[in-house]
Formats: C-alpha cells, structure tokens, sequence
C-alpha cells in the first residue's frame, strides 16, 4: 500500500536530480532540502537571500558549500532565476519557498520564459489521515473555479500522476453537497457528466462516481448506511472537488483536526513543482520533495 512514509523510502536513493528552490531563505524549506540530500532523494540549487540562507544553513549546522547558490533581490526575481535553472537543464524541479504562489506561478507561466506545456496546470495534494488510507485531493491550489472543461483535464491530470507513483486501479469521486443531482447546482451537473465519461478514463483504469458527498467517497460504512452503490464508494483514491475553496479547507481540515500527513505538487508544468504552504513544516516538505521525485520518475 502506497503511504506518505512509502514514498519517502522510495524516493530515497533516487539521486533523482536538483530542485530549483525559489526564495529559498527559510528554516524549514531548508531542512527538507538538506534532509532531501542526506537520504540522496535529490540536491539544490537555492535561490534567493544568499547571506539569509548561509546563516540558516550555519545555524542547522550544515556546509553551504554542498548547494549552488544564486542571489536574488524580490520574490519576483527568486521566481524568474529558479525557473530559468529549470528552463536550461540545470534543475529539472522546481520547489516554492517562502515567497507568495502567485510570483512563482507568474514566472511558471511566463510565455517568453516559463516552463508551461500544452496541458493545463493544476495541484495534486496528497493527504493521509491518521487510520486512514493515502489519497489525493485536487484541485484546491491552482484553478479557483473550473468549469466541466477544466474539470475533466484536473481529474485526468491526478490519473496521470497517481499512477507514475505506482498506483493501480484507481477510484475518483467528484464531491458535492450530496448524491442526488440538483440540476440548479453546477457542481452537481458535471459530477455527473464526469462520471458518464467512462471511455475516457479507462485508459487510466479509473472509474469515476459522483456527485457524491464526502462521506460517501470515503466511508463504506456511509455508503452501507445510505445504502449508496457505485464502484469504488468509500474507497476514493482522488477526491475532485468543485472549486479551489472547498479544496483548500478540506485539505486544511483534514491536516489540522485529523492530524493528517500531506505533499503536495502542481502537475502539468514541464516538470513538477513541489508547492504546499508556506506555513507546512519540514516533514511535510520533504515528502513534497520525495513525491515530485517519484513522479517525475515514475
């Protein structure tokens, strides 16, 4: 079974390559990166403050000559030399430090020096309750409101990268507010026109149920009790939410009050970028690392 702790393992020894880290002078980006080094997940190229980094790295007692290091005054310009390492070859991740989502995906997105592809960019985070089984929720970062289009390509995005990390038959949910459609309500309409996509996601060995409410997406108990039947109920391995709100708090609640292990990344960009927040400690950033690792690989 796949776990955030399984990830870590498989990752380590990977040697998989360098992370361009933009604004990379904080504490606990730093431990995840020199704790990504010592399990030989992946080294750095740390972009930012130069002297801030040096003495963080001092005060953890670790070498600053093992990373290249490259100035960079505002966040703006953190972004734009941590994509341009990624754009020449020199990096082939690229990780959020502590600057805001908003400058690093601008430099992402740049038409003239960006790292954007064809496929639209969107966030899969991973999260592990306490007694629970592993599973991803998308997307609550990247696209605030999508409509039937862009849902479509979010939850083929989350196929695609929950199998490069060794997922097998997978089960998607398209949460709403219950399993009975309201056509009044969008969010209900497309879950159920998700769900009649079926050609479409077998080529990912996926079956999608929806609308659906939480409860029924990952409690089978629920779905016994509700008398619910869909393949996969109660067993969701991707959690599609209908806008960016209901995906950051479900995200934050299920870290906060269910004591949950995440990581997170944006897929879709050329190569993967490792972005939870700012506000997650180094454990959570290190599994960030170990699952853009994975991905990228697999």
């Amino acid at each position: 079974m796949i776990t955030i702790e399984s990830l870590i393992r498989t990752a380590s020894g990977m040697a998989s390559g360098v992370i361009a880290v933009a604004a990379a002078q904080d504490e606990e980006v730093l431990k995840a990166v020199c704790e990504a080094k010592r399990k030989n997940i992946a080294n750095a190229i740390l972009v930012g403050n130069v002297i801030r980094i040096k003495s963080i790295l001092s005060e953890l007692g670790e070498e600053d000559s093992g990373f290249e290091l490259i100035p960079a005054d505002s966040d703006a310009d953190c972004a734009a030399k941590a994509v341009s390492a990624v754009r020449s070859g020199r990096a082939n991740l690229l990780m959020k430090g502590i600057l805001n989502t908003s400058d690093l995906m601008r430099a992402v997105l740049d038409k003239e020096n960006g790292i954007r592809t064809q496929r639209l960019i969107s966030h899969v985070m991973l999260y592990q309750p306490a007694g629970h089984r592993l599973m991803a929720v998308t997307d609550g970062g990247m696209n605030p409101f999508p409509d039937i289009a862009k849902k479509t390509d979010i939850l083929e995005n989350a196929a695609i990268t929950m199998k490069s990390i060794g997922f097998g038959k997978l089960y998607a949910a398209c949460i709403c507010g219950a399993e009975v459609v309201n056509p009044k309500i969008q969010s209900m309409v497309d879950a159920q026109e998700l769900a009649g996509m079926s050609e479409r996601w077998s080529k990912y060995d996926m079956q999608v149920y929806g609308p659906v409410g939480l409860d029924l997406a990952v409690s089978r108990e629920a779905c016994a009790h509700k008398k619910y039947n869909a393949p996969g109920a109660g067993m969701a391995d991707i959690l599609l939410v209908p806008n960016y709100e209901v995906g950051n708090a479900m995200g934050k609640a299920m870290s906060l009050f269910g004591g949950a292990k995440n990581a997170g990344i944006i897929v879709g960009a050329k190569v993967p970028i490792v972005l939870v927040s700012r506000s997650d400690n180094a454990e959570t950033k290190l599994a960030s690392i170990a699952f853009g690792v994975v991905a990228a690989r697999g």
